[in-house]
């Protein structure tokens, strides 16, 4: 059993040393505990990394409890200069046992809409990710449990991390 050195493996230019390990698939989550997604709907899974590189700005907190996990619905449409929208709701559905796994649903799905302006003769249509109108759904940072989002076709799940500052500032007393 030799040592096997896989370079350039991460962008951060790390290296990963393997000590006779057989090369295999990355395990699938187990979602045995979560309920199966309602007829017609897909599953989304997101797994966070447990252990993040660490910001270059020093101003940003490296803390995960101070980390938030922006969830972003939308679908694929085909769009021109127009502004596009649709209307949803994104709500947790309470776990059946208390300690139970969350999971996230979509549901009161709308119709796409659009303004109606005339646009440029020369803009083509083209393919775009539309987001759900709305208020940003935002979860807590937790890579202990995968984020689960079922939601019926054709919607799409996309996510953002958002870190915070690590100085906190007094507020004014009025």
């Amino acid at each position: 059993m030799g040592l096997v050195r896989l370079s350039a493996l991460l962008s951060t230019g790390m290296t990963l040393l393997l000590v006779g390990a057989p090369a295999g698939a990355i395990p699938r989550l187990d979602l045995s505990s979560y309920p199966k997604p309602a007829a017609g709907d897909r599953r989304w899974v997101i797994q966070l990394p447990g252990v993040l590189r660490p910001s270059a700005d020093a101003v940003m907190s490296s803390n995960p409890a101070d980390w938030r996990v922006q969830l972003i619905v939308g679908q694929m449409a085909l769009v021109d200069c127009n502004r596009q929208v649709f209307g949803g709701k994104l709500r947790p559905v309470k776990p059946a046992q208390k300690g139970g796994p969350v999971i996230y649903r979509v549901t009161d799905v709308g119709s796409l809409a659009s303004t109606r302006m005339a646009c440029p003769p020369d803009q083509s249509r083209r393919s775009a990710f539309v987001p759900m109108a709305g208020q940003p759904f935002v979860v807590p940072y937790n890579a202990s449990r995968p984020i689960v989002v079922d939601a019926p076709r054709p919607l799409e799940l996309r996510w953002r991390l958002w870190k915070a500052e690590s100085q906190e500032r007094p507020a004014s007393l009025q």
